[in-house]
């Protein structure tokens, strides 16, 4: 009989030994360590530095604070001037309108009042037309609802009527490309438009 040695199984697998891990309020770089001396001149440094730049901030927020102050007046006188300017140039329109007012009808004829408004219609044109406002009174032109406003509609006579401005009942204003006020129109359809 031969005797056979009988060696245990191991039933434990052997594991690697996990890293150890620094604790977590640990800094994973180390900071460098600064002698005493030059602790206290790096804190100094680093306190003349904030400071620097806290001034520097205040500084910053004053300047843009007196600009914005400074924008503001300017924007306000601007539009006074710009409102003076066109009292200014409306001003002689305005004196002959107000002459027409005052006069009396018993006196003068239909005809000279009629002529004296009509005047007095141009000559304030002429001056609103140097500002750049352009009147919008496009009777027969096409409907456009960024310078039209549609009251109502009415029936076309034709089918090249359809979607048309048939009557402009108080005119829009422009300011170069700037809409004031839209024209308030009658537009026309045709009744087979939509089929």
């Amino acid at each position: 009989m031969t005797d056979k040695k009988q060696h245990p199984l191991k039933t434990e697998a052997t594991e690697p030994t996990p890293a150890p891990t620094p604790p977590p309020d640990s800094d994973p770089v180390p900071l460098p360590v600064e002698p005493p001396d030059q602790a206290i001149e790096a804190i100094a440094r680093l306190e003349a530095e904030r400071d620097q730049l806290k001034d520097r901030y205040l500084r910053l927020a004053a300047e843009y604070e007196n600009y914005k102050k400074r924008t503001t007046k300017e924007r306000a006188e601007a539009w006074v001037r710009a409102q003076a300017e066109l009292v200014t140039r409306l001003a002689d329109a305005l004196d002959d309108l107000s002459r027409f007012a005052h006069v009396d009808p018993a006196t003068t004829d239909s005809q000279t009042l009629h002529e004296g408004v009509d005047l007095v219609e141009r000559k304030m044109w002429k001056e609103l037309a140097a500002l750049g406002v352009t009147r919008i009174d496009a009777t027969g032109g096409p409907f456009d609802p960024n310078v039209h406003e549609a009251v109502t509609t009415q029936p076309a006579a034709t089918p090249d009527e359809d979607h048309k401005v048939g009557q402009v009942l108080q005119a829009g204003y422009r300011l170069g490309e700037t809409l004031l006020r839209p024209a308030r129109v009658i537009v026309l359809t045709w009744p087979g438009g939509g089929a």
